[in-house]
């Protein structure tokens, strides 16, 4: 009778017994910081640690599923996102000017003149 009441235990070196639930917590950990990681690494990979710098200026575009455009535009503390769609609305209107892109990346607008 007595060989049935007996349970196998895990002892350790020092003499006590182990807890198996104590690795399991010890993974946890590990996985927290691995998921942390991985977010930092994937703000590093696709350049958007700017996002969190208040002095930063930043433009991401991204294409929708529909093929609608999205820009993400973050000036300061100040995020603005703009829906630009294929389409093209017909009406009549005035030509307002001309849009120059200089070399060195910079865009000058010159107004028509009043004739």
């Amino acid at each position: 009778m007595s060989i049935l009441r007996k349970h196998s235990r895990i002892i350790d070196d020092a003499g006590q017994e182990a807890d198996p639930i104590g690795s399991a917590a010890n993974l946890f950990d590990v996985s927290v910081v691995f998921i942390v990681a991985l977010f930092f690494a994937l703000f590093m990979a696709y350049s958007t640690l700017d996002l969190f710098n208040p002095d930063s200026e930043l433009v991401i575009t991204k294409t929708l599923p529909n093929g609608e455009i999205q820009i993400i535009t973050k000036k300061g503390e100040e995020i603005k996102i703009e829906q630009v769609t294929e389409t093209s609305e017909s009406g009549r209107g005035v030509k307002l000017g001309t849009a120059y892109k200089l070399e060195d990346g910079r865009v000058i607008y010159i107004p028509e003149g009043n004739e």
